[in-house]
């Protein structure tokens, strides 16, 4: 199954979009890391020296963790890691970065 899942800032801007191939259910925190792993194999395809992507998934969770960012399916904020998501080709899934005030 593919699922859309795009980028925003936390003006509401569009900032990218991914699509994901993966199972319909899971927890968020298996989001996370498959969007991790698309967009390290991404970047590998063309990179000199390739990434791990396990370690950048960690990162990412652990990122999440500290409000980081934030992740949205349809009109709602999912906030458990371990919350069972159920998505399909129709699913609204946005992950909206957080960009730090400058000074402070």
């Amino acid at each position: 199954m593919l699922v859309s899942v795009r980028d925003e800032t936390a003006a509401g801007g569009a900032a990218g979009s991914v699509v994901l191939g993966g199972p319909g259910t899971g927890a968020l925190r298996e989001l996370i890391r498959l969007r991790v792993r698309e967009e390290v194999a991404r970047h590998n395809a063309h990179a000199t020296t390739p990434v791990a992507w396990e370690p950048q998934a960690d990162s990412a969770v652990a990122a999440f963790a500290r409000n980081g960012f934030f992740v949205f399916v349809g009109d709602r904020q999912v906030d458990d890691l371990d919350e069972e998501l159920s998505l399909d080709e129709a699913s609204d899934v946005a992950f909206v970065r957080l960009v730090p005030l400058v000074g402070g």
